[in-house]
């Protein structure tokens, strides 16, 4: 069942339960410094509804269909109870990298940012090299570009990075047709295409498999309005699923841990471990890696660490304005 096709609960009822809090982060991210989200404390257990600000209502509805699934159905049975994760490099200085791989304990595996506006292939190469050397040749190195390349600049950056044996390049380039032809021309390298925003944000998330235009999905439960339909486009998609996080707090952290629980197969490490990025954190416990994994285990809102972080009251009264309207969009399709 998707969470689209459950009793939407009340509007007041979800304003009730719902906190809005502002995480600051160690190092800017997506061009943030603080990462603003709504948890929400539902009969089922907490849950998140975090969209971007930047996304329109109705990209920002499918993620509050997935908070009204998670916090209002019991999850789906789980096939694990630890999730190995990798530590995530924002686009960095070299000489900085050493303190942010020194926040993710025991990962074995680090997935790094390259493509960044206002920089050039020259400061990825150099980026990748220091995650290289700090994780030593029995590491896996992945990148993530968001699909910041065109064909031919995402062609010759890996054939720059090739040195430092990838494990899969992630959304190199923006769209599938890009994708397919990227991946037909580096076939031969041996560098596997993963996609990301051509699945959470394409209208028709298995296009990019139907085109064979990746290798593997990297999955994220928001996004696609909920666990059990993430779920659905694995099956359908029959690709190989990296389930990662849209910079979620430990709350919207364990949505995705739930849904990397209950894959069938789950051959990479997910990209949750991403509440190392923020200085400060929302529940008990934090989800942060321990020895290269998470627990399953559902955590709890603390109230002294939300109240600690709770956004400013205009904030609270922009992301309840969301709210609404979200909320007025799910009920109109039902």
């Amino acid at each position: 069942m998707e969470a689209r096709s459950l009793p939407l609960p009340p509007l007041a009822d979800l304003v009730e339960r719902a906190h809005v809090v502002a995480l600051p982060l160690a190092t800017r991210f997506r061009g943030v410094d603080v990462r603003e989200a709504m948890l929400i404390e539902g009969p089922a257990g907490w849950t998140e509804f975090s969209p971007f600000t930047e996304y329109d209502d109705a990209e920002a509805s499918v993620w509050l269909a997935a908070a009204v699934e998670d916090g209002w159905m019991p999850r789906p049975q789980p096939r694990r109870d630890r999730v190995p994760v990798n530590a995530t490099v924002p686009a960095v200085a070299a000489d900085r990298v050493a303190d942010v791989l020194a926040r993710y304990d025991g990962c074995r595996t680090a997935k790094v940012k390259v493509a960044e506006r206002g920089q050039v292939l020259a400061d990825d190469v150099a980026r990748v090299r220091a995650v290289r050397e700090a994780m030593g040749p029995e590491g896996r190195v992945r990148i993530d570009a968001n699909g910041g390349w065109n064909l031919d600049e995402a062609e010759h950056a890996l054939h720059a990075l090739a040195e430092f044996d990838l494990e899969y390049a992630e959304q190199p380039c923006a769209s599938v047709e890009e994708l397919a032809e990227l991946r037909r021309r580096v076939r031969y390298m041996g560098i596997p295409i993963a996609a990301d925003e051509s699945v959470r944000k394409a209208d028709d998330p298995l296009a990019v498999a139907r085109a064979g235009a990746a290798d593997l999905l990297v999955i994220k439960a928001q996004p696609l309005g909920g666990v059990r339909r993430a779920l659905a486009v694995v099956a359908e998609a029959g690709l190989p699923a990296v389930v990662s996080s849209a910079l979620d707090t430990s709350i919207g952290l364990s949505t995705g841990a739930a849904l990397a629980a209950s894959l069938p197969e789950l051959e990479y490490d997910c990209g949750l471990g991403t509440a190392s990025l923020f200085t400060a954190d929302v529940a008990v416990p934090a989800l942060r890696p321990v020895a290269g994994a998470l627990p399953t285990a559902r955590p709890v809102g603390d109230p002294d660490a939300i109240a600690a972080v709770s956004a400013a009251p205009e904030r609270r009264r922009w992301w309840l304005e969301r709210l609404e309207r979200c909320h007025g969009i799910l009920a109109a399709a039902r």
